[in-house]
């Protein structure tokens, strides 16, 4: 069936006579440069701030205040800034009050501490390490007299901060609590210090055990036979007992020198030096294992 043309229809409009559409454009008011926040895409990056540098300065270079007496005050003011370059200031400054004018510095040598505490615990290597330069210069000053005139809380957290810096894998970092280390155990007695010690030998931390370890070594190598048997023969042998068999070679050869230590002690002070008497004691004063671990240490050397 033929289909008959349809003569209403619309006519039919070339593309090139039709008219073209203009698109939409949505036109964004222009932010001013205050409104523009800081995480504006379209805005660049501003600058990062860089860290002013901080210079360490050797004991030898700090020198003494030529009015320590009017400089004192805006020390505490310097250690309380939450500048950190201006606590770095501070610090080196509590660092000549130490080295040349103690006595000022001796009434507020806890808040000192504490601020070194602080200043240890923070990420800035620079404060960190100049926190540490601090803790050395204190030790040297005042030497036991820090078990005396500041709160053993400010003395055992010093302690515990600087066996864990001196355990970091940041090495400048690690030698210079090494040396801070170093300062305390040459400073302050034997017999106080290793009551500090002591209880760091059994320290979840395996770093931190040897550390402790060859601070204690050092501590009893340079003690008397007398000391050694104050402190307590079995006692010692006892801490070296556990730390013979540490994963760590610094804290097992730490455990040997403590050893011979005791050992050397024992033949001067009972003016024996068989290896039976040695014997002797050790197994009378230890259990078993222990007692072998003893014998074998002095039997090798």
């Amino acid at each position: 069936m033929a289909l008959r043309p349809i003569d209403n229809a619309l006519p039919i409009i070339p593309d090139s006579l039709r008219p073209k559409k203009q698109a939409k454009v949505s036109i964004q008011p222009q932010k001013k440069a205050s409104e523009i926040s800081v995480n504006d895409e379209n805005k660049a990056p501003l600058p990062q701030p860089i860290d002013a540098s901080v210079d360490y300065v050797a004991s030898e270079d700090l020198k003494p205040f030529q009015d320590p007496e009017s400089n004192i005050q805006s020390l505490v003011e310097g250690l309380d800034s939450k500048d950190w370059v201006k606590v770095c200031q501070s610090l080196n400054d509590a660092r000549r009050f130490s080295l040349y004018h103690p006595g000022l510095l001796l009434p507020v040598l806890e808040k000192v501490m504490l601020v070194v505490v602080k200043s240890m615990k923070n990420p800035r290597s620079a404060l960190c390490k100049t926190s540490i330069m601090a803790a050395s210069d204190i030790f040297n000053a005042y030497g036991e007299k820090l078990l005396d005139s500041t709160d053993s809380t400010a003395f055992d957290q010093l302690l515990l901060q600087l066996l864990l810096k001196a355990s970091q894998d940041k090495k400048f970092v690690c030698e210079e609590a090494d040396k801070s280390l170093t300062a305390m155990v040459n400073s302050i007695a034997a017999l106080p210090l290793l009551q500090k010690l002591r209880r760091f030998v059994n320290h979840g931390n395996l770093r931190v055990r040897a550390k402790a370890a060859v601070s204690i070594s050092n501590s009893v190598y340079k003690m008397g036979s007398e000391e050694i048997k104050e402190f307590g023969s079995v006692t010692l042998l006892q801490m070296a007992s556990d730390l013979l068999n540490d994963r760590l070679p610094e804290a097992r050869e730490a455990a040997r020198s403590i050893v011979l230590s005791v050992y050397e002690a024992f033949t001067e002070s009972e003016k024996l030096d068989t290896e039976e008497d040695w014997q002797s004691f050790c197994q009378s004063n230890l259990s078993t294992i222990q007692a072998q671990s003893m014998i074998k240490v002095v039997s090798s050397q």
